[in-house]
């Protein structure tokens, strides 16, 4: 089925770091990459958390005042799972995304958690795999890629998904460049069914399909 070929980058803004010390999910973004380009497909929503943001102002700059007729999480899920349902998704530190909505979910008795839905890519194991020793945070992989983030004065869900999914792609796209491969053999190294098949594990992503040779040419490269 075609649908289950989406690709879906993901980001949530918080009031903190701990979904387990009642820190809620306070921004949902997403954008669904098509042909290994931003497509103009997203799902955004603010969300009223029940409490205060505190602290976290200073990273995403979303006030209380601002939340206070926005929707609550149970008012959006449904619109947010029909969105990422049979996409594969792409999260940069996924357990930190997945704690909070699986979180939300729970507190709306749901018992299913989002990687029951969607396969799940996390950039940040990706990057560490492909480039150990290395800064691994969005605004170093921007730079290393020469992502634009000349709009990202704030963390926003929605602007930092975008901003991934220019990143995710040239990290599996700008990876066939490393060798010296016949055209098809190109496509098939950033085909994303390709990519998909391999992430049933996500504790072994595999995103590209190489030979000894070529992966220590890879690695090589990277030591650079």
């Amino acid at each position: 089925m075609q649908n289950m070929e989406r690709l879906i980058v993901l980001d949530t803004e918080t009031t903190g770091i701990n979904p387990k010390e009642g820190h809620r999910i306070i921004e949902v973004g997403a954008v669904q990459i098509e042909n290994r380009e931003v497509s103009n497909i997203e799902f955004h929503k603010y969300i009223q958390p029940n409490r205060t943001v505190g602290d976290s102002v200073n990273i995403h700059g979303i006030t209380d005042k601002f939340l206070i007729n926005k929707p609550q999480f149970n008012q959006i899920s449904d619109d947010l799972l029909s969105f990422i349902e049979g996409a594969t998704l792409i999260i940069h530190n996924a357990p930190f995304d997945l704690g909070f909505l699986d979180n939300e979910l729970k507190l709306n008795g749901i018992k299913k958690k989002i990687q029951d839905l969607c396969p799940v890519i996390d950039t940040l194991e990706l990057s560490k795999k492909q480039r150990p020793g290395t800064m691994h945070n969005l605004d170093a992989l921007c730079r290393r890629f020469g992502v634009d983030t000349s709009e990202r004065t704030r963390h926003g869900a929605l602007l930092d998904a975008q901003i991934l999914a220019q990143v995710y792609i040239a990290m599996t796209g700008g990876q066939s460049n490393l060798f010296q491969e016949t055209q098809s053999n190109v496509s098939e190294l950033t085909d994303p069914s390709l990519i998909k098949k391999n992430i049933a594990n996500s504790e072994k992503i595999k995103v590209i399909l190489a030979n000894k040779d070529e992966t220590e040419l890879h690695n090589n490269y990277f030591n650079n």
